[in-house]
């Protein structure tokens, strides 16, 4: 019986989001695991500083400015990663906007446009990478604890989560004979530049911890383990599953 394989060394990922906050975690934490990294976002001038700390470090990682709404730029990103490293053996969908405000205000234009990167996008990036894994792969796409609960202000934003657990379920089933892998991590309450709107509320995040039996917010190094060990060989019996980081949360309720 061989020891589990935790390593990362001669995988090439490709992030989404990666500018900053959990995308950034956990770009780094597959890099410090071994693996080759291309950081994909729409600001340019967030990703250059990332890319340059991973080379510094001596870890090959390239990054590309684009759009995930974006289908055929999307298919030109993943094509210049094949063509810059070779291969493709990794995808992280974390790419996602969010707006808190009540259902009764919603428009129709802020609805399209979370649902449209946050699960839209992320299957089309997720179609993308699987075209192009020669080898098989593991994706892994970022979920959220609003798969399983219902928050206030959040309906288009849970709506977009949930149908991303959905289709990580389903392209796992679908993928399998192809040696692909498709999990997913949903976050609890991390303080994100997505999340800040819900943390201002002083009142609402002393109820919240109240409500996490950890007693604290995760940090964002509380990510990155699970991703990796979802995209190693360690868990290479492992798919269609969504692992929850949130503090023990869910359990509590």
């Amino acid at each position: 019986m061989r020891a589990p394989d935790f390593s990362l060394h001669g995988k090439v990922a490709l992030v989404t989001g990666a500018s900053r906050g959990i995308g950034a975690a956990l770009a780094m934490a597959l890099s410090q695991s071994g693996a080759t990294v291309a950081l994909l976002a729409r600001d340019s001038q967030a990703l250059d500083p990332l890319r340059d700390a991973l080379t510094e470090k001596g870890r090959p990682a390239m990054s590309i400015c684009a759009d995930v709404t974006d289908v055929p730029a999307i298919d030109q990103c993943f094509d210049r990663v094949l063509q810059t490293y070779g291969r493709l053996d990794i995808l992280i969908n974390n790419a996602g906007v969010e707006d808190v405000c009540s259902s009764r205000t919603v428009t129709e234009a802020l609805w399209d446009r979370i649902v449209d990167t946050n699960l839209k996008a992320a299957f089309f990036c997720a179609r993308a990478a699987a075209n192009r894994m020669t080898d098989g792969g593991s994706i892994v796409n970022v979920c959220s604890l609003t798969c399983k609960i219902g928050v206030p202000g959040a309906a288009a934003y849970g709506a977009s989560k949930s149908g991303l657990a959905s289709v990580t379920r389903t392209l796992a089933s679908e993928w399998a004979m192809d040696g692909i892998r498709v999990n997913g991590i949903g976050p609890g309450y991390f303080r994100t530049a997505l999340t800040e709107p819900f943390y201002r509320d002083d009142a609402w995040a002393a109820s919240m911890l109240e409500k996490i039996p950890m007693r604290r917010f995760g940090r964002l190094d509380d990510l990155g383990g699970a991703a990796v060990f979802l995209c190693s060989d360690a868990a290479a019996y492992i798919t269609g599953q969504v692992l929850y980081i949130d503090g023990g949360y869910l359990a509590a309720l």
